[in-house]
């Protein structure tokens, strides 16, 4: 298929901190592609560059064939973006947001107000295009960036962590919603984020980065089944001296493929079967172990995470952010 992002080597380098490695990947026309992993792990850093509010520091990236910083009219013609960050005026109706923004883009009268109605329905916006955006919840603001988004038609749209900050059920609403503008307008989408279920539901393929550098790259199925079939969540009483006595124990077992600590507990990757549970308490007891909790499950993108990181996301956002905020003050920026 037609690749309409091209990325090789990517690098952005502040003095000495690598916010972006050496990153590289492709997407397909009509695909949505994530970008999944903490803060501070270089996502929103590299949508910049895409988008060309960044020069690279090395590496090349192409948009629907025009070089991000050779081309960059020509990048900014075909693109889009919805910022992690506001960038729509809560003074204004949601009505008077789209006209500014179709003004911007040299719409006409008629093709404006086409695009307008277009976008108020695909999210699901008329009853509320009237209202100034000060007197609306966060999610229906948000809701009207994506529709700003999806204005003027672009190839590719970039949405830069587009649920940070909701609940679960304002996320969920707005993945519908985004699926749905997505598959009406038949756009190229590739988004950041730190939601592995965000991930999960919206991305065709995801792409996993930490400590700006990708890690793995798959469909979400291809990255669970590097983890394996199922995997046991143990937790053992006495501390990190028994933790790591059962680890070196377990992986003696012939089902059990890998053993990884994280926090307080030991995740087990192992082959699915019966009575894996039960065996793994009789094994425990027999060697003198003693479990305080177990779980047996299929494994999800946080497993995927983890396997390659040895940490949980939200682990890693504390490592990530510290060393990013240290780094930053040393280059004096």
């Amino acid at each position: 298929m037609e690749n309409v992002i091209e990325v090789e080597g990517l690098t952005k380098m502040f003095g000495n901190f690598a916010a972006v490695d050496h990153i590289s990947f492709t997407v397909c026309k009509g695909e949505t592609f994530g970008l999944l992993g903490p803060n501070g792990a270089g996502k929103s850093t590299a949508i910049k560059m895409l988008t060309t509010l960044l020069h690279p520091t090395a590496g090349s990236a192409r948009i629907c064939g025009h070089d991000v910083v050779g081309e960059r009219d020509a990048v900014r013609g075909c693109i889009s973006i919805v910022f992690q960050d506001r960038s729509i005026d809560w003074e204004l109706t949601g009505k008077q947001n789209l006209g500014l923004h179709a003004a911007m883009y040299n719409m006409g009268g008629r093709e404006k107000e086409r695009r307008m109605n277009e976008v108020l329905d695909l999210l699901e916006l008329q009853d509320k295009k009237n209202v100034r955006l000060v007197h609306m919840p966060q999610a229906v603001r948000r809701r009207f960036e994506v529709a700003r988004g999806f204005m003027t038609s672009p190839d590719v749209l970039f949405l830069d962590e587009p649920t940070i900050g909701f609940d679960i059920r304002a996320r969920m609403d707005l993945w519908k919603q985004i699926r749905k503008a997505k598959e009406t307008e038949h756009s190229t989408v590739l988004l950041t984020t730190h939601y592995i279920e965000e991930a999960d539901f919206l991305c065709d393929r995801v792409a996993i980065i930490d400590r700006a550098k990708i890690i793995a790259i798959g469909t979400p199925e291809e990255l669970k089944a590097v983890v394996g079939q199922n995997l046991l969540s143990v937790q053992i009483a006495d501390g990190e001296r028994e933790r790591g006595r059962f680890m070196k124990e377990a992986t003696s077992i012939g089902w059990v493929h890998k053993a990884t600590e994280y926090g307080n507990s030991i995740l087990l990757t192992v082959e699915s079967g019966e009575g894996r549970v039960s065996a793994l308490a009789d094994f425990a007891d027999g060697h003198g172990f003693s479990i305080t909790a177990l779980d047996e499950r299929k494994p999800s993108l946080e497993d995927v995470f983890i396997h390659f990181t040895g940490e949980s996301i939200r682990e890693a956002e504390g490592s990530s952010d510290m060393k990013a905020k240290r780094s930053m003050r040393k280059a004096g920026r």
